[in-house]
């Protein structure tokens, strides 16, 4: 399956993801929460300065896309949000947890080495090896219809 997405729907769905994994109390999201997420300074390039409602215009998208669900917070009355990654692209192209960690973090932080990305994920998801870790970058880059990332030149 092949996704075009804004840079800011790139943000809003790396963001969801992120949060699911380490913060899953506070999972699913509020749109301000979720404004603060996209916008957070620290391990963030770029950083971005999102208002609220370039958020909510990229989440709308997203739903249209089936990619981000609204659901109603137990005993509140304000929207939450979560991404449907792992219900859509995992019935689709059978996403693992790992892979879902590495691609959080390049979409948060842009390109990485494989030792950033070990290090980066560590919250979402630990990787055993080296090893364990480029195979989940190989396949990602190769076993899919459309490749999911591409190694760069150094």
């Amino acid at each position: 399956m092949e996704l075009n997405l804004s840079p800011v729907e790139v943000r809003v769905l790396g963001a969801l993801i992120e949060k699911e994994f380490t913060t899953p109390d506070s999972y699913p999201l509020s749109l301000n929460a979720l404004t603060n997420a996209c916008n957070q300074k620290t391990s963030r390039e770029p950083v971005m300065n999102l208002s609220e409602n370039l958020v909510l215009e990229a989440v709308e998208t997203l739903a249209r896309r089936g990619l981000v669900a609204q659901r109603a917070g137990s005993g509140s009355r304000v929207p939450k949000y979560a991404h449907r990654l792992d219900h859509r692209l995992r019935e689709e192209e059978n996403f693992s947890r790992a892979e879902l960690a590495v691609l959080s973090i390049l979409m948060l932080r842009g390109p990485q080495t494989a030792g950033e990305l070990r290090i980066r994920t560590n919250r979402m998801h630990e990787f055993g090896s080296s090893h364990e870790l480029e195979q989940t970058l190989k396949a990602l880059a190769e076993e899919r219809d459309a490749p999911c990332l591409l190694q760069l030149p150094r």
